[in-house]
């Protein structure tokens, strides 16, 4: 890996000045041992992302077994998940037998723990059939778990009303009578003559509502609520994945749903945080969804260059875990076949890009933060300046010298923005206390 002193120096792509080495292959693409030892123990030692709720406990082991089978890229993804369901039923088992004797304490963190097991199973995206089988039994410990904290967080099954009929819906998934699952985080002082305001988290590729689940308790103690969604082609969305405008029916079906049936939340004081491609989802918003929103924060969101055909052909050998390119293609509707991979980089961006469809050019956009690293190499940093030169002025902040997102001085530039545009307290380092989400 290039040492961070030479970031930036010679970046290899003229079209992305900022899209440092795109020539690279990181240490971690190698092998599982190397995606262990370079960029996933130490976030798993801390219970940080994607190993939220997660303990290194459990998965040392998991990963010894791993590199003992000399596991590397291509993955064939139902013999990686096969190497976490041990752990995770063991886990289980465990929270299940201490809520019997009564150990609540416990039997939430063990069904936490197991939850974030399953999740690496499932990691990035559930494509096989073991990894999706992982995806169901996550979501089972995560529940039950979330049902035990102090503020229990329980899934709501909002009616998707915008959905497109039946003849439409040729996936058989977005249909009229189909449902958005949802978590749903109220604060008890909330009611219905003094509702409180709402922060509504579109989810990523791969962090999905029972890992953004963490960012729930903060905001309630701030007085606000929370609503963790999945955006499409991920998690249980029931929009079409190869749909542009799946999202837009989708977010319509949410804010109708808190407009009419929860009276406990301001509905014009909602604020859409998007992460990574849910930022993509976040900027559109802004716009498509202007007036119902008081503000959006794409962090680390594209727009138009994460589509392009010539950076896609990089990013399976940079910054992301696994295989991005193949990711983003099952995302967005192109199956998991190479055939769907590469028609995906040939019409991607001429589909999906927000310049190419005009959304930029909206003159109609509520107010709207933009945020990422500078050496952000899942999506290219240059979407974020492109997305600063039409519409409606923006407001933006490039992190220097991190990475995808910009972790963790991005959390505070949000947490500030928010607070002020809400008029909360200003105290953004508590909610940054309660980050990350260890296992006890």
């Amino acid at each position: 890996m290039p040492h961070a002193s030479n970031m930036g120096k010679s970046p290899n792509d003229p079209r992305y000045p900022n899209g440092w080495h795109m020539d690279d292959r990181m240490p971690h693409h190698d092998s599982f041992q190397n995606l262990w030892k370079t960029k996933w123990k130490d976030p798993c030692s801390k219970g940080i992302y994607p190993f939220m709720f997660g303990s290194i406990e459990d998965f040392q082991p998991i990963a010894e077994h791993i590199i003992a089978k000399g596991l590397k890229e291509p993955y064939d993804w139902d013999e990686y998940a096969s190497c976490f369901f041990g752990t995770a039923e063991q886990l289980g088992q465990t929270a299940a037998v201490a809520q019997q004797e009564g150990d609540t304490d416990k039997a939430r963190d063990y069904y936490l723990r197991a939850s974030a097991v399953y999740r690496i199973a499932r990691f990035p995206a559930p494509r096989s059939p073991l990894q999706k089988q992982a995806w169901q039994k996550g979501k089972e410990m995560f529940y039950a778990g979330a049902a035990l904290m102090e503020h229990p967080i329980h899934e709501v099954l909002i009616p998707h009303t915008h959905a497109v009929n039946d003849a439409v819906a040729t996936s058989g998934e977005e249909h009229k009578g189909s449902f958005i699952p949802v978590n749903l985080l109220v604060p008890p002082t909330a009611t219905p003559s003094s509702p409180c305001p709402l922060v509504l988290i579109m989810t990523g590729l791969d962090g999905y509502r029972t890992e953004l689940a963490v960012w729930q308790r903060g905001w309630l103690d701030k007085g606000v609520a929370t609503l963790v969604v999945e955006i499409p082609g991920t998690g249980d969305s029931p929009a079409l994945a190869g749909d542009p405008e799946s999202g837009d029916r989708q977010w319509s079906s949410v804010l109708d749903w808190v407009a009419r049936k929860e009276k406990r939340i301001d509905s014009r004081k909602i604020v859409v945080w998007g992460f990574s491609t849910g930022g993509y989802y976040a900027l559109r918003a802004a716009h498509t969804h202007h007036d119902r929103l008081l503000g959006s924060v794409s962090l680390g969101g594209g727009c138009h260059g994460m589509f392009d055909g010539a950076w896609l052909d990089k990013v399976n050998n940079l910054e992301y875990p696994f295989d991005l390119a193949d990711t983003l293609a099952y995302k967005f509707g192109y199956g998991t076949s190479s055939d769907g991979v590469e028609k995906f980089k040939k019409e991607g961006q001429k589909k999906f890009s927000l310049l190419l469809d005009g959304t930029l050019m909206r003159e109609e956009c509520c107010r709207c933060l933009l945020v990422n690293g500078e050496w952000d190499r899942i999506f290219p940093v240059e979407d974020l300046t492109l997305a600063l030169k039409w519409g409606r002025p923006k407001e933006a902040r490039i992190v220097t010298e991190k990475w995808h997102m910009g972790e963790p001085e991005s959390f505070v530039v949000i947490l500030r923005w928010i607070h002020e545009l809400l008029g909360l307290d200003g105290d953004w380092m508590h909610q940054l206390k309660l980050l990350p989400a260890k296992a006890k």
